[in-house]
């Protein structure tokens, strides 16, 4: 490139209609003063190409980073839905072991002390990671233009937060019920040891904490899909820029 514009500039040096000759200081003047703007172009063009180039880069960064929190999130939603899918059967059984209870139903006790051995059993939204803090913390968060999206996924690390104190919540309930279980029927084998106090009220209670639970657990986890979808089709709307 500076060669061809040294080519032109010494072709208008050299046409013959120059009003008058030119003297040599002049001629060193302009000289000077031509390579001077020979270098000003360059750098000019360099810069140009270097900040076109930084954009590609830039822009390929950001559609990659896209992409894999695209495919985090939709990870995270299909381990919700199955925690979901899972809570639904045991909300199900233990409102049927509430009823049992209720109605002393002693014919179902086989089917009562099978479900009461599911009592130990609770979700457990086990992720791979914090989506946003891991932008943060390796500089990618440059990457995200999209003010809406930076704030949609710091609340859903909020959400991911809340989940886990549910679940912490669960799991220690369940701790707590365990020496009661264990006096009543035997996991096991699925034994019923004391009769009388599977169908007690107070053994009722523990399906009823239990589902309380539950279903706070319930809400939680539509409450990340929602905000999971929501995050999602920004994405989109990302990607197609580029």
């Amino acid at each position: 490139m500076l060669q061809f514009l040294r080519q032109i500039r010494h072709r208008l040096f050299a046409e013959k209609g120059m009003s008058r000759p030119i003297s040599p200081v002049g001629r060193y003047l302009l000289y000077a003063l031509g390579e001077i703007m020979l270098v000003v172009i360059g750098i000019l063009i360099a810069l140009q190409i270097n900040n076109w180039n930084d954009s590609r880069l830039q822009e390929k960064e950001a559609r990659t980073l896209y992409q894999n929190t695209r495919q985090q999130l939709l990870e995270d939603r299909q381990n919700i839905e199955g925690q979901i899918s899972y809570n639904n059967k045991n909300i199900k059984e233990f409102i049927y072991a509430t009823d049992l209870i209720g109605q002393n139903d002693r014919s179902g006790q086989d089917s009562l002390c099978a479900i009461t051995g599911k009592l130990v059993d609770y979700s457990d939204f086990d992720r791979q990671g914090n989506i946003y803090e891991t932008i943060v913390n390796s500089g990618d968060v440059r990457l995200l233009k999209n003010e809406e999206i930076k704030k949609k996924l710091r609340a859903l690390e909020e959400t991911y937060l809340y989940i886990n104190r549910m679940e912490t919540i669960h799991y220690d309930a369940i701790m707590q019920m365990v020496p009661e279980i264990s006096r009543i029927v035997n996991i096991t084998s699925k034994e019923i040891i004391d009769e009388d106090e599977l169908y007690h009220p107070r053994f009722q209670n523990q399906f009823a904490l239990s589902l309380r639970v539950i279903n706070e657990k319930e809400q939680v986890y539509f409450r990340a899909l929602d905000e999971i979808d929501v995050l999602v089709s920004l994405i989109g709307e990302e990607l197609k820029e580029y």
